[in-house]
């Protein structure tokens, strides 16, 4: 079965909108767990305006399952997240005044940078996971880099899917077959939702986790946190 990674952004930001701990976000990461999720993905930005870096050892001292820190590999962000040692690591190439994640990394022309910073977490236990458009002609510089996984950007996907679904996903399956072809892991993330995401996992090979934040959080407020989790969990089972 496909792992669910519940990123917990919009929790935080709508705890940060009132200046208070409410909704505490680690009691709600203990309780997406004990609701099913397999794994919590945060993705902490510059102006922390969701995510806090404050916020990481707090998490990871109750998240049980996986931890999952995406973010851009600054200087800043590279030491807080070896000081918090997480599970696994996603390096998303997102400027400072991005709004959300909306590319890959060009794994070819950033290839030294990135084999620098995959050895950083690397030789420290983290797993790393590195954010990439489905191109599979990326995915061998990918593999040079010394990363054990790709996340494949899924916001166009999402976009195509309603009109076209075998032709929003193609790109999918040959990149995922092609990160087999290297021994690496595939994740995918980014604007799945309940309508997508069954077809996706279904036609993607190897697909080992997913990455869901926003479209559950949203979900939510229709269907409840608890009754939600286990929607998405159900469109991930065989």
């Amino acid at each position: 079965m496909t792992r669910l990674s519940v990123n917990i952004n919009k929790i935080a930001l709508i705890r940060n909108s009132r200046g208070a701990n409410l909704p505490d976000l680690c009691q709600v990461a203990k309780d997406l767990e004990r609701f099913g999720a397999q794994g919590i993905t945060v993705h902490p930005r510059p102006d922390e305006r969701h995510i806090r870096f404050s916020d990481l050892p707090l998490l990871k001292d109750v998240v049980t399952t996986e931890f999952n820190i995406e973010g851009y590999p600054s200087e800043y962000f590279v030491r807080e997240v070896l000081d918090c040692k997480p599970d696994q690591v996603t390096l998303v190439p997102d400027p400072p005044e991005a709004l959300t994640s909306n590319t890959g990394w060009d794994t070819r022309s950033n290839l030294e940078f990135l084999k620098s910073i995959v050895h950083k977490f690397k030789n420290e236990g983290i797993r790393v996971s590195l954010f990439l458009n489905p191109e599979p002609e990326l995915v061998t510089y990918a593999a040079q880099t010394g990363a054990d996984r790709i996340e494949l950007y899924t916001g166009l996907y999402s976009k195509q899917f309603v009109k076209n679904p075998i032709a929003a996903v193609t790109p999918h399956i040959q990149t995922g077959l092609e990160a087999l072809k290297f021994g690496l892991g595939l994740n995918a993330g980014h604007d799945l939702n309940l309508e997508n995401l069954k077809f996706y996992k279904d036609h993607v090979e190897g697909l080992m986790e997913v990455s869901i934040g926003h479209a559950l959080v949203c979900d939510a407020l229709y269907f409840g946190l608890q009754n939600v989790v286990q929607m998405y969990l159900l469109r991930l089972s065989n």
